[in-house]
């Protein structure tokens, strides 16, 4: 008989442990008096094979520097919220023969969504010379695709040239996202991390800016240089994980085609949502570090790094 109740007593503990688990994922703590909203927007991607799963809001769990906030809105991106602001930036720096990658390109402009507006740009000696300003008409975006120079254009720095557009670009309720054409290498780098990279992230991520990079080689002394390369390569690949884009590259040698990677880029557009949280802010300002949770299978929540959070109201 005494078994029987040790029996009991731990199929019960059980039980309840499982219930209280079950209720502490599916009652997300409510928002507190002072907390603000903010809005970021995430990707949804297959773990596993490549259907992406539809994901609820009641599926994602959100933290705050590490603490458990309320999610308060999650919205599909499509339909008449499929609203994105694309830019092409291309890298004048990097070695001519890019332009065999044009058609892929003006392919992937073209079959965009009527919801997407894009812009081309030329990233040279710190800035952005805008060929095609943001447009819904994705032919005329399609011509303003150029022959580059494929010289070391000064001194230059092609995060430098992201914190230029991110500066300039306006405010809206659409996506932002940038493509990002270039060899990854900072002219001013001497060392394992560029100077103008983490400047670039931080204002990449306050204006809700996806960042996604084509590696494609460079010229003159440092497209021979293998430690530049790989620096090149890692910075890529730190810019875009940070802002929740995506870098591809083909090893160390130019990819053959562009198309295999704008059209995962394209299937990554059609896969997002918009996130709304509560967030305790502080009294400046503040970048927190933000990481979403999902118990859906095979489901995989890309965003940025950290969120933008407004300073607390006098």
């Amino acid at each position: 008989m005494r078994t029987r109740n040790v029996r009991w007593v731990v199929l019960f503990g059980m039980l309840f442990a499982f219930g209280f688990c079950a209720a502490s994922w599916a009652s997300p703590q409510g928002p507190s008096a002072g907390t603000v909203p903010v809005t970021t927007v995430v990707s949804v991607e297959a773990k596993y094979g490549k259907q992406a799963p539809e994901i609820q809001r009641q599926d994602v769990r959100a933290f705050l520097n590490g603490k458990r906030v309320s999610v308060t809105d999650w919205v599909p991106l499509r339909g008449d919220k499929a609203g994105l602001e694309l830019f092409i930036l291309i890298d004048e720096s990097i070695n001519q023969n890019v332009a065999l990658q044009f058609d892929d390109l003006r392919r992937f402009i073209n079959a965009q969504p009527a919801t997407t507006s894009l812009g081309v740009g030329y990233m040279r000696n710190g800035t952005v010379e805008i060929a095609q300003n943001l447009t819904p008409d994705h032919a005329l975006a399609g011509k303003a695709l150029r022959l580059i120079p494929g010289a070391e254009m000064g001194v230059g720095s092609p995060y430098l040239s992201l914190s230029d557009l991110a500066k300039r670009w306006p405010e809206s309720p659409n996506r932002h996202a940038v493509l990002m054409i270039s060899d990854g290498i900072d002219q001013w780098q001497s060392g394992f991390s560029p100077p103008y990279l983490d400047a670039a992230v931080e204002r990449s991520q306050r204006a809700g800016i996806q960042v996604y990079a084509i590696y494609s080689p460079g010229m003159g002394h440092y497209a021979h240089s293998m430690s530049r390369i790989n620096w090149g390569q890692n910075n890529l690949a730190q810019l875009s994980e940070e802002t929740g884009g995506e870098s591809y590259v083909q090893g160390l040698l130019p990819a053959v085609s562009f198309g295999p990677y704008l059209d995962q880029f394209a299937e990554r557009l059609t896969h997002q949502y918009r996130l709304t949280l509560n967030a305790n802010p502080t009294k400046n300002a503040s970048y927190q570090a933000v990481r979403l949770q999902t118990e859906v299978p095979d489901a995989e929540l890309i965003t940025t790094d950290r969120v933008y959070v407004p300073g607390a109201k006098k």
